[in-house]
């Protein structure tokens, strides 16, 4: 299984939640859901946002839970 590493890739940037938020237009009830790993999918256009936003590749978005 695998999971979205937004929330710590926020903080290692010293940005907020809320500041991502902001960034991606998107009602706040799918944006909470897809950073906090509780949605069943994720678009490829967020994905890419999130990456354009963060400032980093697709493969560190994500991590390999057991």
């Amino acid at each position: 299984m695998f999971r979205l590493r937004v929330l710590e890739i926020l903080k290692e940037k010293n940005k907020t939640k809320y500041w991502l938020y902001n960034q991606m237009n998107m009602s706040y009830q799918n944006f909470n859901k897809m950073i906090t790993n509780k949605t069943r999918s994720i678009k490829y256009e967020n994905l890419e946002l999130l990456c354009e936003i963060l400032e980093c590749d697709i493969g560190d978005l994500f991590e390999r839970k057991n």
